[in-house]
């Protein structure tokens, strides 16, 4: 998914021109700085490398009765290498800090976190719950599923996901089911009750039939069979950071937006031509990916910098490049979507306390 040539997105014509349009101003996005000291608020937590650490996984994934799905839980379903849950995220010039489950929520006391999203969302939260529940093990917990909702009760902490691949409503009419650009109110309505949220949307914008949750495109006064994705995609983030700047006070709750996660199916993107991340065991070792950003990246960050509220941006998509091992692969009908639990997506949740603990 690094490679330019295989977005599917639209033109690159229209991407030079589409970013012109949302050139960022700098008070809306907030990432750590680059300065390359010691302490958080001076390294950059997204730029550095993976190093093998014996003292993980941070939890044993059998005793998580959290994950989803069965094909996130990778021993669970026949993966016989372990390495892959060995590894450890260095940022340059700083550690990430250690994370304390029962610290962050006793943090987090009376709070809501919700992750709002497509699949990583859910793949992010499973993750998040795991890490919790090994910190306290004998804590009184309830779980709906499939809602996905953990309620730590002694803490009074809830974690949970709501489903939303594009962020934007779609609306169920006459013609069918409608994708509206301009429209999160019915959504919007679900994530007003929470007090951290984490936002991800990139994956399905490229979905085509059959698979895809709409049958038609609504932009403006426009119903649409189909139109540039990448344009679509800008338009709806537009919208949804309009929600975030009339509906959130950040004194009050904390907004993050999540990064645009890889897909390990072309190996050329890392220096394996026909490869994918099936068979993968070891992280790829390099200060850059081969494969190049994700174009749709500097959409996200023009958006974001925007906004007049501000907004923390995990921006995970380089350090999750690398990990081409991290994937369920053949242990889950050729998954290279997806991401083993324990595994990667546990940094994600590592960075998401980093700056939790750095934005305060």
């Amino acid at each position: 998914m690094g490679s330019k040539a295989r977005m599917g997105f639209g033109p690159l014509l229209f991407h030079c021109v589409l970013l012109a349009l949302l050139v960022a101003s700098s008070h809306g996005v907030i990432v750590g700085s680059s300065n390359g000291g010691g302490s958080l608020a001076e390294c950059n937590l997204f730029q550095g490398s993976w190093v093998y650490d014996e003292s993980y996984p941070l939890y044993d994934s059998a005793s998580c009765p959290f994950i989803s799905s069965i094909g996130f839980d990778c021993l669970k379903s026949g993966r016989p290498d372990r390495k892959y849950l060995q590894y450890r995220w260095k940022p340059d010039g700083c550690d990430l800090p250690r994370f304390d489950g029962e610290d962050f929520l006793q943090r987090m006391r009376g709070k809501t976190i919700t992750f709002v999203g497509d699949s990583i969302s859910k793949n992010q939260r499973d993750s998040l719950a795991c890490l919790l529940h090994a910190a306290v093990p004998n804590t009184s917990v309830s779980y709906s599923d499939p809602s996905g909702s953990v309620h730590f009760k002694d803490y009074n902490v809830t974690v949970t996901r709501f489903l939303a691949q594009y962020l934007v409503d779609i609306v169920p009419e006459k013609i069918g089911r409608v994708l509206k650009l301009d429209s999160v109110q019915q959504n919007g309505q679900d994530w007003l009750g929470a007090d951290v949220l984490i936002f991800n949307s990139f994956l399905w914008w490229n979905r085509s039939n059959p698979g895809r949750p709409w049958d038609y495109i609504q932009d403006g006064n426009n119903i649409l069979n189909d139109m540039n994705r990448t344009e679509a995609m800008a338009k709806a983030l537009n919208t949804w950071a309009r929600w975030v700047d009339s509906n959130i006070d950040p004194n009050i709750k904390k907004v993050f937006y999540f990064g645009i996660p890889p897909i390990h199916m072309h190996g050329e993107d890392w220096g394996e031509r026909g490869k994918t991340c099936v068979g993968q065991t070891e992280p790829l070792m390099a200060t850059t990916y081969p494969g190049g950003p994700i174009p749709q990246e500097s959409i996200v960050r023009g958006v974001l910098g925007s906004m007049a509220k501000p907004v923390y941006l995990l921006d995970i998509t380089f350090l999750t490049q690398l990990r081409k091992d991290g994937h369920p692969g053949r242990y889950s009908g050729g998954d290279c979507t997806h991401w083993c639990l324990a595994g990667v997506p546990d940094t994600w949740n590592l960075l998401l306390n980093a700056a939790l603990l750095e934005w305060n």
